[in-house]
């Protein structure tokens, strides 16, 4: 699959990606080091420990993230679980969390599609 593909496939912008990187090349480097990213580990050790302040951090990190790489549906999860831990409603954030799982695993699973 290639970089495009990969956009549609996850419900990212990839227009937007481009205009922010300006090479289909930079947009492909930054969008495979996203696996390495630790924040979504983090978000998910701390809302299950109950330490809402690092998961917020957590949360807000791989929201800005996945806004600068436009990765859309993913984004936009983690902007919901990042306000509610703003707020400091822990539980609605850990009820809330499978929907960022899985938006998560569904980014992850299609990177290792790339060429």
């Amino acid at each position: 699959m290639n970089i495009k593909e990969f956009y549609a496939k996850t419900s990212g912008n990839y227009e937007e990606a481009v205009g922010r990187m300006m090479k289909d090349s930079l947009v492909q480097r930054f969008v495979l080091k996203f696996a390495n990213d630790k924040s979504f580990a983090e978000l998910k050790e701390n809302l299950a420990t109950g330490n809402t302040e690092v998961a917020f951090r957590a949360a807000h990190t791989l929201k800005g993230v996945c806004k600068n790489l436009a990765f859309t549906k993913l984004a936009d999860t983690a902007s919901e679980i990042t306000e509610m831990l703003r707020a400091g409603d822990l539980a609605s954030a850990q009820a809330y969390f499978p929907n960022v799982e899985a938006d998560y695993n569904m980014v992850i699973a299609a990177i290792s599609e790339i060429d």
